[in-house]
């Protein structure tokens, strides 16, 4: 966390203010901006960078109409370092209502975006399906994240409610209930959810809530129950971990930005937080709209027109960035080699997202990117994608070259098998448990449909009644000690 000589990485930002405001990448070692992305407009926690290669932002629906919905997709590999504008343009979707939030798994595959008036909708990345859409919430979305593992989505509302969804049901496209993926609901906030993000933890089992009731909230993914209620003097506007995980800072409504010690689960009292008051960090006039972290240090945004890359140790801001244009709604960190369209990788692609369900075997435009991680392809099943015969045979080419970039391309082909094996797996084990549900359903109407029949035989009911077991029978009625 300290200053360190040099970055890695460069830092993403944009503004709701209007739509050629854009989006500015800057260098976070000179703070020179590097990259300009015109024609985006994106509301608090509706720009995110997916699988470092693509950037996906939801727009701001100025006019309020029901269909002015829109999210913009931009292939990185297309920006060179030197060039001081974005030359290409993005992909295009166009959803059925206002998208905000919005969230993506890990490892890319799928898009999650909340709506103004609750719903979510969930796409399938590579072809744009549309996989399913739901009344998530009964007023605006204001947060979506995916857990570490991606088995879950977690929502926030500006009503306090935060909801835990199950992906396996999400992705079961048979099943047009969303309810029977509702793992968890709470109502403790009593205002607007601000923030929510994941920690490892044991068995990525634990994930934080911010609000403006001015507290944030630590739960038990596996049972949702409450944990840890951490108080401030404010309400708190955004949320974010160190990248060790062992500190807390939470950005205030007045620009202030609240350190402290992450300690989950070590406290009996639920509702009450020992130890020091948290460290302040103030270097902003109005209130924090966003917060992340890089290799070098903690990065803020405010409403007052800046972003600061903070030292957290000396407690000093190492940088500060002015974005003129207007406050700052998201920050994404991204490395500086995202932008280098040279590199040697496999295909990996976005669609056109799809404003209703369609067939999987459909299809709009395509952008389609060189990526350094191949991803899992498609079949019937609802958790993989489909693996066309010219991407088959460009992988069989390489793979005869035995070059480092074939033998990776090995390497990462295995990982990806191996999770979409892990993912099909859960799927399989779902439908097991479906299926002993269902065959324990067909015996006991069997054994009733029995009992009824011994009942209709003259005189065989009244001997049911008055016989009882014999030695042997009761013998092996008993269960095993």
């Amino acid at each position: 966390m300290g200053k360190g000589n040099e970055s890695d990485e460069v830092l993403v930002v944009c503004s709701d203010r209007n739509m050629g405001t854009g989006i500015a990448i800057w260098d976070m070692e000179t703070g020179d901006r590097i990259v300009h992305i015109p024609t985006c407009a994106s509301p608090l926690r509706g720009l995110l960078c997916l699988r470092y290669q693509f950037l996906v932002a939801s727009q701001v629906n100025k006019h309020g109409s029901v269909g002015g919905g829109a999210i913009f997709t931009w292939s990185l590999n297309k920006a060179a370092k030197p060039l001081n504008c974005f030359p290409q343009q993005p992909l295009r979707s166009y959803p059925l209502e206002a998208i905000g939030p919005l969230g993506c798994t890990n490892d890319g595959l799928f898009l999650a975006g909340g709506s103004p008036s609750g719903n979510v909708y969930l796409w399938e990345v590579a072809d744009g399906r549309l996989l399913k859409t739901w009344r998530a919430h009964s007023k605006s979305l204001k947060c979506l994240i995916f857990s570490k593992d991606d088995s879950l989505l977690i929502s926030g509302s500006e009503g306090g409610e935060v909801c835990v969804w199950s992906m396996v049901s999400l992705l079961d496209t048979e099943d047009l209930e969303s309810s029977c993926s509702l793992l968890h609901y709470s109502s403790e906030h009593t205002s607007s959810v601000t923030g929510l993000l994941t920690t490892s933890g044991i068995a990525n089992s634990t994930f934080i809530s911010s609000s403006l009731d001015a507290t944030c909230k630590a739960w038990d993914v596996v049972s949702g129950r409450l944990i840890q209620t951490q108080d401030y003097p404010l309400g708190i506007t955004a949320i974010v971990t160190d990248l060790a995980e062992q500190l807390l800072f939470a950005g205030g409504m007045d620009g202030s930005i609240f350190v402290s010690v992450l300690d989950i689960g070590l406290l009996v009292d639920p509702f009450a937080v020992a130890g020091d008051e948290p460290v302040v960090l103030k270097g902003h006039n109005g209130s924090i709209t966003a917060l992340t972290f890089s290799s070098v240090g903690l990065i803020s945004a405010s409403e007052d027109c800046t972003v600061c890359l903070w030292d957290v140790i000396s407690k000093v801001i190492i940088r500060r960035f002015s974005h003129h244009k207007g406050a700052v709604t998201n920050l994404v960190v991204i490395p500086r080699s995202a932008s280098n369209h040279r590199r040697v990788s496999n295909q990996f692609r976005v669609s056109v997202l799809n404003k209703c369900p369609q067939p999987a075997n459909s299809s709009n435009g395509i952008l389609t990117l060189l990526h350094t991680c191949s991803s899992p392809k498609d079949h019937q099943a609802p958790v993989d994608f489909k693996r066309t015969n010219s991407l088959d045979q460009q992988i069989f080419e390489i793979e005869q070259e035995e070059t480092p970039a074939a033998k990776q391309m090995k390497v990462e082909t295995s990982m990806d098998h191996r999770t979409w094996a892990r993912r099909m797996t859960n799927h399989v084990m779902e439908m097991n448990r479906d299926l002993q549900s269902r065959l324990l359903d067909s015996m006991r109407i069997r054994l009733l449909l029995a009992t009824e029949n011994d009942s209709r035989t003259p005189g065989k009911s009244k001997k049911l009644k008055i016989e009882s077991p014999s030695p042997e029978q009761e013998k092996i009625s008993q269960p095993p000690s």
